[in-house]
């Protein structure tokens, strides 16, 4: 009986290993399992290598798995791919149509299956997947009930004959493969999981929905790897509450049409990748300057240039603090899982409308991709603030509105277009009190301080995640996004060797939060910062407002996969070992 299982199945693009895995996982979280998912994929539409590997657990779990339990290959490509992650009781289950080799390095059992001729016999070959399915199930002990109920909703608006055939192909493959374990019985049977019902979701689609539960109702984007899924989610539910999406024809359209709808007082989401995010630099400059509020996601992936579109980075966290031209203030936010990137998109829209400044939310391709067990969430949290929006009625006046006013607190009254005696200029030059142009050297020093002091103390309820339980610590563990559950992991390993760890998650990256982070940088011995880049940029802007420079050192990987535990665990293992990294 195991407690863990890490599942892959892998093939061609265009074969429906998405599927696969899909089902798969739906079952296994209803049956009250923790899941982890990953998805790697080729940048085109059909053809390539791609995998889906996902972590099945009785307790949570927010992390690629270091090994692999069980491989399910379409073609013998997947595992001269994958084999290596295979420990030395792991199981392949291949397609015996490719007929599959084992390397002579791989002490991992195989099963030869007839995914292909198996699914033709009962109508085409397409369905080898499900098949596939039925055969792991036999592998792991699982009762097909469960199964079955995801096959049917998933398949049931192609018709009851259809469904069936999906059905017949997941009860082949698993009598056949009792049949295979007869003698033997089932060698990795699975601890049964809670019953308990949770959600299982990308981050996207939370970033997507804590958008909906914020109050959002219009969203302007162009389609781009990894940050597609927000604008796909929004164009199903939107109009059910009266919002639109539009796909504009760039992403300099889409930054600028959100900055439009905002300003009409319509709370608007933007998204993208990194490229997207070059285009909008200088929108996102006119929404500081006009002090419109603008929400903005940038999903991180691969880059230079086009780069690695479906691969894992975190290289864009400079250029999102520092990218536009001239000085703004601006809000950068790092959810760091699924339900944290619900509830903090939620709270995007109040802090870009209560500072009147874009507020960027800085998702990864591990984060918005990558699918995880989420507790139910708690829509009673999400509250609406609207900071000063002008209601009711302004009193009659000769002059012009001051929707640029000096305060003390830096954020003037907004109103909306068409309120009586609401009239100013909006302009992307500097500009007075009222909006008109002015290049004046007094008023440009006003404005700017004005505008600079809006988010000098910005109020937010976690800007820091920590698990700091050693007032000294031996190591400290900093990571930012979806690094965390690989972090956790390796930080119980280095504890079970008998080092003091502390583990700080940063979620609010800008403006940074000094105070929460020195204490506990203050009282480590050394500090690692795990960061997907090749520049150590979260670790630099550390020490731009910490110090503590001789401390800080980095652990850093930009291959395009994401950390694994056992990456992180060695590398500290390492730092204690040698003196450094």
């Amino acid at each position: 009986m195991i407690n863990q299982l890490s599942w892959k199945v892998g093939g061609q693009q265009g074969e429906g290993i998405e599927s696969t895995g899909e089902i798969f996982s739906i079952a296994l979280n209803r049956l009250g399992y923790y899941l982890y998912g990953y998805r790697h994929f080729s940048s085109r539409i059909k053809g390539g290598h791609t995998n889906n590997k996902i972590r099945v657990s009785t307790s949570q779990t927010r992390s690629v798995s270091d090994d692999l339990d069980i491989l399910v290959a379409f073609d013998q490509e997947t595992i001269d791919v994958n084999y290596k992650e295979l420990h030395t009781k792991g199981i392949i289950i291949a397609d015996s149509k490719c007929k599959p080799s084992m390397p002579d390095d791989c002490q991992a059992a195989m099963f030869s299956v007839p995914f292909t001729e198996l699914a033709a016999s009962l109508g085409t070959s397409l369905m080898k997947n499900m098949v596939a399915v039925g055969a792991s199930c036999a592998i792991l002990g699982l009762d097909l009930i469960v199964f079955e109920e995801v096959v049917r909703e998933i398949f049931e608006r192609k018709g009851e004959q259809v469904v069936q055939k999906n059905l017949n192909a997941i009860q082949a493959g698993h009598a056949y493969m009792q049949e295979k374990l007869k003698e033997q019985g089932t060698p990795l049977k699975l601890a049964e999981g809670d019953g308990s019902k949770r959600l299982f979701m990308i981050g996207n689609d939370a970033i997507a929905l804590g958008a909906l539960a914020g109050g959002c109702r219009f969203m302007a984007a162009y389609p781009i790897t990894p940050a597609s899924e927000i604008m796909e989610y929004l164009i199903k539910k939107l109009p059910a509450v009266g919002g639109t999406v539009i796909q504009t024809e760039d992403e300099i359209a889409a930054a600028t049409m959100a900055i439009g709808a905002n300003y009409a007082g319509v709370r608007t989401i933007t998204a993208s990748a990194g490229p997207g995010l070059s285009l909008k630099m200088e929108a996102i400059g006119l929404s500081g300057m006009t002090e419109t509020p603008l929400v903005i996601v940038d999903t991180q992936r691969g880059g230079p240039s086009t780069g690695l579109p479906t691969k894992q980075e975190q290289s864009d966290l400079m250029a999102m603090i520092y990218g536009t031209h001239g000085e703004i203030p601006k809000i950068v936010m790092a959810p760091s899982t699924v339900e944290e990137a619900f509830y903090d998109t939620a709270e995007a829209f109040n802090l870009a409308e209560e500072y009147q400044v874009p507020v960027i939310i800085l998702s990864d391709l591990q984060l918005s991709l990558g699918k995880q067990t989420v507790q139910p969430l708690e829509l009673e949290k999400v509250e609406i603030r609207r900071g000063k929006l002008v209601k009711g009625s302004l009193p009659d006046s000769e002059e012009y509105f001051k929707r640029y006013a000096l305060s003390e607190d830096g954020i003037s009254p907004r109103v909306l277009p068409g309120m009586k005696n609401g009239i100013h200029h909006v302009t992307g030059v500097e500009h007075d009190e009222t909006g008109k142009p002015s290049e004046t050297a007094a008023n440009r020093k006003l404005q700017m301080e004005k505008r600079m002091k809006k988010i000098s103390h910005l109020p937010f309820s976690v800007p820091v995640y920590k698990n700091a339980k050693h007032e000294e610590a031996d190591l400290l563990m900093i990571g930012f996004i979806s690094t965390r559950g690989a972090i956790e992991e390796s930080m119980q390993r280095l504890e079970q060797d008998g080092l003091k760890v502390n583990h700080a998650h940063i979620r609010l990256i800008h403006p940074f939060p000094t105070q929460e982070i020195m204490p506990l940088i203050a009282s480590a011995k050394k500090v690692v910062v795990i960061e997907n880049n090749a520049t150590g940029q979260l670790a630099n802007i550390i020490k731009m407002n910490v110090g503590h420079v001789d401390r800080i050192q980095s652990i850093l990987k930009y291959d395009g996969n994401p950390f694994l535990p056992k990456e992180i665990y060695a590398s500290c293992k390492e730092l204690f070992v040698y003196g450094n990294i």
